[in-house]
């Protein structure tokens, strides 16, 4: 009888699991946030975001460009400056040889030589923003003209050019270098005696008569 008898443990050892299976309660299934679809405030939030950061990276990239062009602009016509500059004393002395070939009737091949660079070398500087100043006869300007003295003149009213000694230029608007003048303080002293004095002259005449 012994043999048929079952242990009492291993019932409970089998009826275990069984137990745990079916009373044992089912643990929560975890809570998972929806997804932000292209419609949600978040994704409308970013997307503003990224909009406004493009659009203020392009206003930069757009500045940028047109700084760039416009230092690139100045260079260029900086370096053409300076480079005009070096030339002046070139015209200078072209200047001086055409008048010398004129005064000393070096002949009309030299001086239609002569003429032919200066024109063509002021022409090519003139279309890269070279523009010389004529000063004689015109109004003194301190701003342009550089007076080197004061003469009087009996034909050039007072403040005039009366002589300009060395041309002046502009270049883009700008003064490149002034002209050099000699400046007309008007009529000389002795003329305007000299007239005073014939003026008594015919006076005296007159009442003899």
């Amino acid at each position: 009888m012994s043999d048929t008898m079952t242990d009492p443990t291993d019932i409970d050892a089998e009826a275990a699991p069984e137990a745990a299976g079916t009373d044992a309660p089912e643990a929560p299934a975890p809570e998972t946030e929806p997804a932000a679809g292209p419609d949600t405030p978040d994704a409308a939030e970013e997307a503003a975001l990224w909009k406004d950061r493009y659009v203020r990276l392009m206003a930069e990239f757009e500045n940028f460009q047109k700084r760039t062009r416009r230092e690139q602009a100045e260079w260029t016509v900086r370096a053409q400056e300076e480079l005009a500059g070096r030339l002046l004393s070139v015209l200078d002395h072209m200047e001086k040889g055409l008048e010398s070939a004129v005064a000393h009737d070096a002949g009309a091949a030299v001086v239609d030589g002569f003429r032919l660079v200066y024109d063509e070398l002021i022409g090519v500087l003139g279309r890269s923003g070279l523009v010389p100043i004529d000063a004689e006869g015109e109004p003194f300007d301190p701003e342009c003209h550089e007076a080197v003295s004061f003469l009087p003149h009996g034909e050039v009213p007072a403040h005039h050019v009366a002589v300009q000694i060395r041309r002046g230029y502009r270049f883009a608007d700008r003064l490149l270098r002034p002209a050099q003048v000699v400046v007309s303080s008007g009529p000389p002293e002795d003329a305007g005696a000299t007239e005073d004095g014939e003026g008594a002259e015919d006076a005296g005449d007159g009442a003899e008569a």
